[in-house]
């Protein structure tokens, strides 16, 4: 990989631009960003400077996305929570649902985005 440099004063600065790519980065890429950012800066400067960063955002938004939803999944198969529960008996329902959610946020958060 060939960079080129402006001279600033006495200083050369290396030209870093960043390409557009496809994708989309939800909350899960951003808290990865901001993780890279705060606790590994080595890795975080490698991923920018290789122009790598963007598609790793995204690849870690698209599996911490789909980890959530088939954890979510499980959880309504394994403990039977059915759309019956949810005409019978609304807040339960829910409840169970923000539990379940929560459950599979915390497991993508220490697998995927903190580690």
């Amino acid at each position: 990989m060939e960079l080129d440099y402006t001279k600033v004063e006495d200083y050369l600065l290396p030209n870093l631009t960043i390409k557009k790519q496809k994708g989309v980065i939800n909350k899960y890429g951003y808290l990865r960003l901001s993780y890279l950012k705060e606790y590994k800066k080595g890795l975080y400067t490698t991923l920018l400077m290789q122009d790598k960063l963007t598609s790793h955002l995204v690849s870690v938004s698209n599996e911490a996305e789909n980890k959530v939803n088939f954890l979510i999944k499980s959880y309504k198969e394994k403990y039977k929570l059915t759309e019956k529960k949810k005409e019978t008996n609304q807040l339960e329902w829910v409840k169970l649902m923000n539990n379940y959610k929560n459950m599979a946020e915390e497991i993508v958060l220490n697998e995927l985005i903190y580690n």
